[in-house]
């Protein structure tokens, strides 16, 4: 597999900025310029990895700004070419990557070991795992510089956890070690390919099929093993070195109890490649940079995990981690929009006077801060959730269940116009490639598709994660927790903010009484955004920042109470107050945050 020559780092004299033009982000520390995220992570990532990573997190937040952002864009525009054959006329397939791809590659993987953090210790010098809110916040700064790259990331990651979990001894001997590798030259990263043409979201209608062949040979000298065929639609990192796949053994029952989940690598034991072909690459909008493909099994080798009959159950075993990274991804993105916007706003001058004096230009960024700041706090709250729940914390894993799909279904569809408002306060020259705003626009449409369509998350919030588990009364205590504890937030609204959870936790039980539960979407994002300004309200006071208690009342007044779409505005009221504290003020304090919403 060819992966170039290294690309030189760009360096050329910053030139004198064009005010008529306006400044963008390239060459921004995105940690140091993220007060709101460093003050979180004092609040949910246990203090001693807290210190031990920030240093850690300062390099990537500069890489994130600078050289990543430079791959990003050359990546973007150099997308993968499928190889069928070689020189010699064999079917030796390959995928050749542009050499910034490969960069990138070995800056998440053997410099940050992103696939390894959560699964393995001894990842940036800590001696255990770390906990996902660490590797979370990585992926968070990481995304601000290059999306693409992070989806065979992510499915490394997640393709190790399952392996771990559900691998026999034997298996992990012969491949763990370098499935957990930082050594570019042993890797063995992962893939999952599920998504056939019978069936995406409808899991349980996939054809492939398994059948044991006591004779097959996978280069060990050990016979008999599973052989699988079948076409996979949509395999993300096709070229994956090992891959976790669902297939139908023979006899087994229809729907999803008769699936069970395999490992199928790319190469067998004896260097053969094994008995599966890549057909083609997809030409998608975005995520160019990384190849995503068509898959056709003949027989391929793979070797079975876990139980036989439960291999959809334990498949989704990785969904939490899944989505949470893609409501990561989005909240990333969106911080990128904002820090663009910003500069953009404060850089470019017009009518004789900065973009950011305009109220029209006020008021769009405030349209992109509020669901930026929503999104970190639920990925925040959901990563440490998820850690709680991989200690044992039975309430935590319920209330895990709720917030993962949470965040997948808001944070991703508000990724959307957040990009769009970005590109627009760019102008014109927001439409042109040599910004980032068109990969931006691009790649936030793909958080709404892949690990579930905004229909099947919303479905899964009300009739299964509410309707069967219950789990939004697990959210709705932990916030109410939160709130008692809230000091210096004012009394009445913390009851409302209590209020406005219990309305949002029945409506959501009552869509999930509805045939057919068409109220499914509207109640997802009502739960998301009554939590999201309950958690805000909550890290306010207890970090003292009054602009997440402005932030949190901008949710209420804006995504949770109705109003008059022909009344006014209020001049000098809340809405200019907040934009006044959150623009044009560095720091607020919980008490001036707390009179400002009594006094509006």
């Amino acid at each position: 597999m060819a992966d170039g020559g290294a690309i030189p780092a760009i360096e050329q004299p910053e030139p004198p900025l064009d005010e008529r033009l306006g400044g963008d982000c390239r060459g921004m520390n995105f940690y140091r310029a993220d007060p709101a995220f460093r003050q979180l992570l004092d609040l949910y990532l246990p203090a001693d990895i807290r210190a031990h990573m920030d240093t850690h997190y300062d390099r990537m937040g500069e890489l994130a700004g600078g050289r990543l952002d430079e791959l990003a864009d050359l990546g973007d525009k150099h997308g993968p070419v499928l190889h069928a054959r070689d020189r010699f006329g064999r079917d030796e397939e390959w995928i050749e990557y542009h050499p910034a791809y490969r960069e990138m590659e070995k800056i998440a993987v053997q410099d940050f070991g992103f696939h390894a953090m959560t699964n393995r210790g001894g990842v940036l010098g800590w001696p255990e795992k770390l906990p996902y809110l660490a590797k979370y916040g990585f992926t968070y700064l990481f995304v601000q510089g290059e999306f693409s790259i992070m989806c065979p990331i992510s499915v490394s990651d997640t393709s190790n956890f399952l392996f771990l979990r559900y691998a026999d001894d034997e298996l992990k001997a012969r491949y763990a070690d370098k499935m957990l590798s930082q050594d570019m030259d042993e890797i063995m990263l992962g893939g999952q390919f599920m998504t056939e043409k019978a069936g995406g979201s409808d899991v349980g209608v996939l054809e492939s099929t398994a059948v044991f062949d006591p004779d097959a040979d996978d280069g060990t000298g050990k016979k008999g093993h599973w052989r699988v065929s079948g076409e996979k639609w949509f395999c993300s990192h096709a070229d994956a070195a090992i891959n976790m796949i669902l297939a139908r053994p023979e006899g087994a029952p229809e729907g999803t109890k008769g699936l069970a989940l395999f490992m199928m690598p790319r190469f067998l034991e004896d260097g053969r490649k094994n008995d599966y072909k890549i057909l083609r690459l997809k030409d998608k909008m975005g995520t160019r940079s990384m190849a995503s493909g068509e898959i056709r099994m003949d027989g391929a080798i793979a070797y079975l995990l876990g139980d036989k009959d439960k291999g959809f159950k334990q498949m989704m075993d990785q969904v939490n981690l899944s989505r949470l990274s893609h409501g990561v991804r989005a909240a990333a993105m969106m911080r990128r929009c904002l820090n663009e916007s910003l500069v953009m706003a404060q850089t470019r001058g017009a009518f004789r006077q900065k973009l950011i004096e305009m109220p029209l230009v006020r008021r769009q960024l405030l349209k992109i801060m509020v669901p930026t700041e929503q999104a970190l706090s639920v990925f925040m709250a959901t990563a440490q959730a998820m850690d709680q729940a991989e200690a044992g914390d039975a309430a935590a894993t319920r209330r895990l269940r709720l917030m993962t799909p949470l965040i997948k279904f808001r944070a991703c569809r508000d990724n959307i116009p957040v990009a769009h408002y970005a590109m627009d306060m760019r102008g014109g020259l927001g439409y042109i490639e040599e910004w980032v705003n068109p990969r931006l626009v691009r790649e936030a449409h793909i958080g709404t598709l892949w690990e579930g369509t905004s229909n099947i998350i919303a479905l899964d919030t009300v009739t299964r994660a509410i309707a069967r588990f219950g789990a939004e009364k697990d959210l709705t205590d932990m916030l109410n927790e939160k709130l008692d504890a809230a000091d210096g937030v004012p009394g009445q609204y913390k009851g409302e903010l209590s209020s406005l959870m219990d309305r949002a936790a029945a409506f959501a039980r009552s869509a999930a009484e509805t045939p057919g539960a068409p109220e499914a979407r509207h109640a997802t994002g009502a739960l998301y955004h009554a939590a999201s300004a309950a958690l805000m309200a909550w890290e306010a006071a207890e970090s003292g920042d009054g602009k997440r208690l402005i932030l949190s009342r901008l949710v209420t007044d804006h995504r949770l109470r109705t109003k008059d779409p022909l009344a006014p505005a209020d001049e000098g009221g809340f809405n200019d107050v907040a934009a006044e504290l959150l623009l044009d003020r560095e720091t607020v304090g919980i008490d001036e945050a707390a009179e400002a919403l009594a006094a509006n």
